[in-house]
């Protein structure tokens, strides 16, 4: 599906809030599914999925152009960065090899 991929990691104690709280905010619009191991977003123009990790939560949003990576790279960010607030956690994304 996706030639276009990005991924973010961000070391918090508490990845399976995260992950809940960005599945559910989106799950009113979009398709999602989520436990508190790892979620996924479908949205329109591409996917993400979040994975709870030993030191924290990994994001990766995948595209079929790098013009949809970006915008969702954009909206993933801020809504986490939203959710993230009390942490003060930003996402860095990192490109990934295309497979």
């Amino acid at each position: 599906m996706s030639s276009f991929s990005s991924s973010a990691f961000v070391a918090t104690d508490t990845p399976a809030r995260y992950i809940s709280r960005l599945c559910k905010h989106f799950a009113h619009k979009i398709a999602v599914s989520f436990d508190e191991q790892q979620g996924r977003i479908e949205f329109g123009a591409g996917l993400a999925t979040l994975k709870a990790e030993d030191q924290g939560l990994r994001l990766q949003v995948e595209s079929a152009s790098s013009e949809d990576l970006q915008r969702l790279q954009d909206v993933v960010a801020s809504h986490f960065e939203r959710f993230a607030w009390q942490e003060a956690l930003t996402l860095d994304w990192q490109p990934n090899a295309i497979r």
